[in-house]
């Protein structure tokens, strides 16, 4: 008698994504910034898992599970706020040679111009060789309802090109 073989399992891999979302809300205003990003990341797509996090609480294999993230960050002295520089020096090395190509987008929350901190964003994530996929927003000047939309959107936008393949 021919002993017959088991069937192969059959694998099947989620097609779920992550969204990963690392952002310095230290203000009721930029709090309000991060869920609206947030609400638009979580509302546009049902396979892309958004995930908002502290620069302070995210690791390295945080961002080795994530296909996309979106970095938010306050205007602090002209730079990125000291949370997210934390992030970035803790996570740099560990993330280097795996996340390379890794599609971004960042807000930033600035009184002034934004530029000194856009520049240092792009200077680390140049070096991470991870994908800018649109231009960073930056939300000047005095405070405005606005802003939320505009953070809604960004949120919206990523995670519906990751849904789609885009990047």
């Amino acid at each position: 008698m021919r002993r017959s073989r088991p069937e192969p399992r059959r694998i099947l891999l989620s097609d779920r994504k992550r969204l990963l979302i690392i952002a310095h809300a230290p203000s009721d205003n930029t709090g309000r910034m991060l869920a609206a990003v947030l609400s638009g990341a979580a509302s546009e797509v049902d396979n892309v898992d958004a995930v908002a996090q502290s620069p302070f609480e995210t690791q390295p294999e945080h961002v080795l599970a994530a296909q996309a993230i979106i970095l938010g960050t306050t205007e602090n002295l002209g730079s990125m706020s000291g949370a997210l520089k934390d992030f970035f020096d803790r996570c740099y090395y560990p993330c280097l040679e795996h996340t390379q190509g890794l599609p971004y987008a960042a807000y930033i929350r600035g009184r002034h111009d934004g530029t000194g901190t856009r520049r240092g964003i792009e200077t680390i994530t140049t070096g991470l060789r991870w994908k800018p996929v649109q231009e960073p927003l930056i939300c000047r000047g005095d405070w405005r309802e606005d802003f939320l939309g505009t953070c809604r959107d960004l949120g919206a936008a990523m995670a519906a090109g990751l849904s789609a393949g885009i990047f």
